[in-house]
């Protein structure tokens, strides 16, 4: 039978799939849904205009129907290895024996909280990036949704018309949700009354008649290592409107982006006997991924939504 040069533990798969930062803070795997695949897969891109360019489809008594083509760009990929080791000494799993704690177990929670941030991470990059989007705007100040004299329900009710299939669900970071939802603008349009007061998820995703709201509310540490933390938000003060089909995948369906897994998030350990004088364990967590923007045309982006 074969044998890995790095086991896999069970126990500590289990934890590293169970632990994770709450639903309300790290969105990515709702915003590029998972689809299994191999370590290399395809994807295929169709050129948009040919489901909404009608031939002549006239057909004389003794002629032939015209004859269409359908092509496609196909595209090759693979999949990436993410994944990060921390060292924990025999001695303080000897004394986690004793004194009823689980430092090898630890390790694997922290190692898979920043494995998922990461991921958080590179999928903010990708989604609030003007380049990964054919209908977007940059809000000047003066026209953002924070400005009290903005019709906030107006730009984003007429930006949801633009792609050529309307967006189901909104992308916000935390600081653009919790200045929007406070618009006077926005309330009156909802609420039907001026005043204070703020919306609240449902109703904002009833009024604009989407499927889902989610807001980006993590943080993470931008200084460079050595230097004083530095906390800022994962997803900044923009907001996207995507078309999103979770069962789409490489071969079939049309959503915006999606991100290609091959396997699900494994962990581990091997030992490590010339580190710590009673040697150590090398404890690894990582997973096999690539997340990928599609269809740019199923989205529209506000950059620069708030101040």
């Amino acid at each position: 039978m074969a044998t890995r040069p790095f086991p896999v533990d069970a126990r500590l798969t289990a934890i590293a799939i169970a632990y994770r930062n709450p639903d309300a803070t790290l969105i990515a795997d709702d915003v590029l849904p998972r689809t299994p695949t191999g370590a290399e897969f395809k994807w295929k891109e169709y050129d948009f205009a040919q489901g909404f360019t009608v031939p002549d489809t006239k057909v004389g008594r003794k002629s032939k129907p015209n004859e269409v083509e359908f092509s496609h760009t196909e595209h090759q990929d693979k999949v990436e290895d993410h994944g990060l080791d921390d060292i924990v000494p025999n001695e303080d799993i000897d004394d986690g024996a004793e004194n009823g704690t689980d430092p090898v177990g630890d390790a694997t929670g922290y190692l898979s909280g920043l494995i998922d941030l990461g991921r958080e991470a590179r999928v903010a990059g990708l989604v609030f990036n003007p380049a990964n989007h054919t209908n977007k705007i940059t809000l000047a100040s003066g026209s953002r949704w924070d400005d009290p004299d903005v019709d906030v329900a107006e730009s984003i009710g007429e930006a949801l018309d633009q792609p050529i299939i309307r967006p189901n669900i909104a992308v916000l970071g935390q600081t653009t949700w919790s200045k929007l939802r406070r618009s006077a603008g926005l309330v009156q349009a909802i609420k039907g009354a001026l005043g204070k007061g703020q919306v609240s998820r449902q109703e904002f995703i009833e009024y604009f008649e989407l499927q889902e709201l989610f807001v980006g509310a993590g943080f993470i540490n931008t200084a460079k290592r050595g230097q004083p933390v530095q906390m800022s938000r994962v997803w900044g003060k923009h907001a996207a409107f995507l078309y999103r089909d979770r069962t789409a995948g490489p071969q079939a369906g049309l959503t915006y982006g999606f991100t290609a897994t091959k396997g699900s998030k494994v962990a581990g350990q091997i030992p490590e006997p010339t580190i710590g004088l009673n040697g150590s364990q090398r404890v690894r967590n990582g997973e096999r991924l690539k997340e990928l923007v599609v269809a740019k045309d199923l989205s529209y982006f506000f950059q620069s939504a708030v101040n």
